[in-house]
């Protein structure tokens, strides 16, 4: 309710949580979530009458005039319809490279809320918690070397975890240093 003119732009890396609070957004208010490349397909008044709509990824739709155009359209159904507008990106709509100036500036707009990259005890849960859901134990020692390894996404840490199950389980061994080794500089190359 209190978003500038009832848009709100979240932004974040790939990992960092975008699609999560969308979804937390969706179930509150009823929203329908649609990936900005498939805006073209949607008549913008029909979507803008369900009070609340999350685009997923519009960073992606820039170069694409229909998209863009879907979305400039939308943007102006949702506030007419008084419709709640969130919308997804990896960074600022600035950085995005649109090419329908009218859109740029209704991007600019909106409000925007940043994600940032996760902290070490973010990082740490997270790795603990995808290699418990993977039955990978991994000790105190093994969580700190590993930190300041690896990159800060959350994204990453579901990579490097997947990874290092699959080493783990090639040795037929539970995770060690020399597997977080192997999987840190696979990761890299």
């Amino acid at each position: 309710r209190d978003w500038p003119g009832g848009k709100m732009l979240l932004i974040g890396p790939a990992g960092s949580g975008k699609t999560h609070l969308a979804h937390v957004f969706a179930t509150q208010t009823g929203a329908r979530i649609l990936s900005g490349a498939e805006l073209p397909e949607h008549d913008p008044a029909a979507l803008a009458e369900a009070g609340a709509l999350v685009i997923e990824d519009a960073d992606k739709i820039a170069g694409l005039p229909k998209a863009e155009e879907a979305l400039f359209h939308l943007h102006n159904a949702c506030t007419h319809a008084g419709c709640a507008l969130l919308v997804t990106g990896a960074s600022p709509p600035h950085r995005w490279g649109l090419s329908l100036p009218d859109l740029q500036s209704r991007m600019q707009q909106a409000g925007q809320l940043t994600l940032s990259p996760p902290d070490d005890a973010l990082m740490a849960a997270v790795l603990v918690k995808l290699s418990a859901d993977r039955q990978m134990a991994l000790t105190p020692a093994l969580v700190a070397h590993i930190l300041p390894r690896i990159e800060r996404s959350l994204d990453y840490v579901q990579r490097f975890v997947a990874a290092l199950d699959a080493e783990a389980l090639a040795a037929k061994q539970k995770p060690g240093i020399r597997h977080v080794k192997a999987v840190i500089a696979r990761l890299r190359a």
